[in-house]
């Protein structure tokens, strides 16, 4: 049986295990996020310490994911996502196993999010860079739409049920079910058939590999204006693990089950974000979609400064998520449908590098600036340098010579 358009992707069979199998485990990442950001909090009171877990569990993406992205290019892939994928799923069960026994400290968590931090430097670009190979040029915008759509329908489920368990039983539940749900991916990666080998290199060292992708990044005017974007809107704006658990706790006052309700609204906003661009037809989204994600992104960011009530944070948090995805989403699939074949894992790893290595540093700020003038400066200060940037970088795009030389339209 064949799918319908919006669902396109699907009709691969390796896509569909492997969609069918992220869909379980990234619901119990997600309720792994919420019960290790209440645990910090339970142990510490530190918005601070808080923002440090985050530095250290994306702190390996600033440091490796060039390296991670020439390893991607050099081995068959599904084996290498399988690996990563089991270290994950036994960091997991380390953390439960801690909090459960009541032995757990802020150092454990701090250790074993750096682990995890490891880990997933291999596997993002990886990952990202296998979608091609399952699915083809063709349905690959279809597929990272779908992709999005599963990882934010995750981010509904997963913090809505986390709240209510970790009220009701501890956070030791959260680690111990994110646990069980590698299970299921796992389970799909051994049926899938595709082994995502690598590509001829002509005898590359690892060194010349990485600087090939840099300079490829750097002298293609498209690639730069994306890759420059999603630097500054990551650095500024998307620290969602830092500043939603405090919005939460110290502006609406809420419990355990309030943070995971605002979380599922930010991911209910990302859902609806994904199936609007899982409708559109292939081929590679408009840059005025990525820079109006952006703006709206930055803006009601920025405008969370001023909310004190619930429903309203939670709407500003469903748009929040709906043009992040659409942001995401687009720049994720212009850099994909641009680059060589033969550099996919390495522009993949510099992707990865900008969305999620920056956030140490963007986690450290925002931590920094909630710990010692407030909240609600962490979000103006976000949402505002986001915002300044943004429109900075599209008005030097639309003044440049570049961008003459580039087939790609606005509207």
């Amino acid at each position: 049986m064949a799918f319908p358009t919006g669902l396109r992707a699907l009709n691969h069979r390796d896509f569909r295990l492997f969609w069918t199998g992220q869909l379980v485990s990234l619901v119990g990442t997600w309720m792994q996020s919420i019960g290790q950001s209440w645990l910090v909090l339970e142990l510490t009171n530190s918005p601070l310490k808080l923002g440090l877990i985050s530095t250290l569990q994306f702190g390996p993406m600033l440091f490796f994911s060039f390296p991670a992205g020439a390893i991607a290019d050099r081995v068959p892939k599904r084996r290498l996502i399988l690996a990563t994928q089991t270290a994950l799923m036994l960091q997991a069960f380390s953390l439960s196993v801690l909090a459960w026994t009541g032995q757990v400290q802020y150092w454990h968590v701090a250790v074993l999010a750096g682990l995890y931090g490891l880990a997933t430097t291999l596997d993002m670009p990886t990952r990202q860079s296998f979608i091609v190979e399952m699915v083809g040029k063709p349905d690959l915008m279809n597929a990272i739409a779908l992709n999005s759509a599963m990882f934010n329908g995750a981010r509904v489920v997963g913090p809505a049920v986390a709240g209510l368990l970790v009220a009701r039983y501890g956070v030791a539940i959260a680690f111990l079910l994110n646990g069980v749900s590698f299970v299921a991916v796992i389970l799909a990666l051994l049926a899938i058939r595709n082994e995502g080998l690598p590509q001829d290199r002509g005898g590359t060292s690892v060194l010349q590999d990485i600087t090939a992708g840099v300079r490829y990044a750097v002298g293609t005017p498209l690639v730069s204006l994306i890759l420059s974007l999603l630097l500054f809107v990551s650095l500024f704006v998307i620290n969602h693990n830092v500043l939603v658990p405090l919005l939460a706790r110290d502006v609406l006052h809420e419990g355990a089950h309030g943070f995971g309700l605002l979380m599922a609204a930010l991911g209910t906003g990302a859902v609806a974000g994904a199936l609007a661009l899982a409708m559109l037809g292939s081929g590679r989204p408009r840059l005025v979609v990525v820079v109006t994600a952006a703006i709206i992104l930055s803006a009601v960011t920025l405008s969370l400064t001023i909310v004190r009530h619930f429903r309203v944070a939670a709407i500003a948090l469903a748009l929040i998520g709906f043009s992040q995805i659409v942001f995401l989403a687009s720049c994720n699939s212009i850099l994909q449908v641009t680059v060589p074949d033969t550099l996919r894992g390495r522009m993949m790893s510099i992707y990865a590098f900008v969305f999620v290595g920056v956030t140490p540093i963007g986690s450290f700020l925002v931590g920094s600036i909630a710990e010692f003038v407030g909240v609600p400066a962490a979000f103006a200060a976000g949402g505002g340098l986001g915002l300044l940037c943004v429109l900075g970088l599209t008005l030097w795009w639309t003044r440049s010579p570049a961008r003459r030389s580039v087939d790609f339209t606005w509207f």
